[in-house]
């Protein structure tokens, strides 16, 4: 994460997280670059052992020869996000916003103290309970609540205890993955059909009230798992989500601004009455009680 504010000369924050216990290592670097990856790693491998696989994004301080050299060295498979969608790492994600949100409340009107907090910050995350294991990481890793001493019981007990979590955290990627599903509807392309792709970069209201829907396009290929290959009359095929596009049966292009499945995320703006009023002068409609 970063640049930061400079805080003792540093003003990126390294952060890797293991993907079962929810375990957050995080460090407070002045750079950046492949170096100072490769020496973090290293710093968890001797502590917590070789992982059997990192998953990363396709930034050049992950992709360069170094780092393959380290990975290869302590044999660790290396795993990059699409180029598409980098949020494919959604627990690091998780766990840079929960980071984020501690520096943000405890470092106060002094900004360039953040590097001191750091340590406070991942203590609270270590100690924090997660739905999906059950407890706190550190009770999975240490097998004990963190202001306890170890004792024997404890410790024969810590293989019990990482099982229960596991299947915790099967059990709550399930109901999601269930809830999430229940959502798509499931739509099926052929060949040869005539869709249209909506197109959610646009932002509210531009191009003077412009469709987010383009096209028509013609469908050439279909992949497994909802991927489909689409041609245009003018530039080469690629390929979308089957979520953003619908099919077109002639006629106009719908003007609406949102699509009226997949992007319910986008129903849920509100106008303030303000720029609700500015915007029904504009359209020549009249509210005089819309605003005292």
């Amino acid at each position: 994460m970063g640049p930061f504010p400079s805080s003792r000369g540093n003003k990126y924050i390294l952060v890797a997280v293991d993907y079962l216990s929810k375990w957050v290592e995080a460090k407070a670097l002045p750079t950046n670059d492949a170096r100072v990856v490769c020496k973090f790693l290293k710093s968890l491998f001797a502590r917590f052992g070789a992982p059997r696989a990192i998953i990363s994004d396709r930034g050049t301080h992950f992709c360069n020869d170094q780092f393959a050299k380290v990975m290869l060295k302590y044999g660790v498979t290396h795993r990059l996000s699409t180029a598409y969608h980098p949020q494919t790492s959604g627990q690091v994600e998780v766990s840079n916003r929960g980071l984020k949100r501690i520096l943000e409340r405890t470092v106060g009107e002094n900004r360039a103290s953040w590097s001191d907090k750091l340590d406070d910050a991942l203590w609270a995350f270590r100690t924090a309970y997660k739905t999906p294991i059950g407890c706190t990481p550190y009770k999975l890793v240490y097998g004990k609540a963190c202001h306890l001493p170890v004792e024997k019981v404890q410790l024969n007990e810590l293989n019990e205890l990482r099982d229960h979590a596991y299947e915790n955290s099967l059990i709550y990627k399930e109901k999601t993955k269930r809830i999430h599903d229940a959502k798509i509807k499931n739509r099926v392309f052929n060949v040869g059909d005539q869709v249209l792709l909506f197109n959610s970069r646009l932002k509210i209201f531009s191009g003077k009230l412009k469709s987010r829907w383009s096209g028509p396009f013609t469908i050439v290929q279909v992949f497994p798992y909802g991927t489909v290959e689409l041609s245009q009359n003018s530039g080469p095929n690629f390929k979308v989500n089957g979520h953003r596009i619908k099919h077109y049966f002639g006629g106009d292009i719908p003007t609406e601004d949102f699509p009226d499945c997949e992007d319910s995320r986008a129903r849920s703006f509100t106008l303030h009455p303000q720029e609700f009023h500015i915007l029904s002068f504009i359209l020549g409609i009249q509210y005089p009680n819309l605003i005292d």
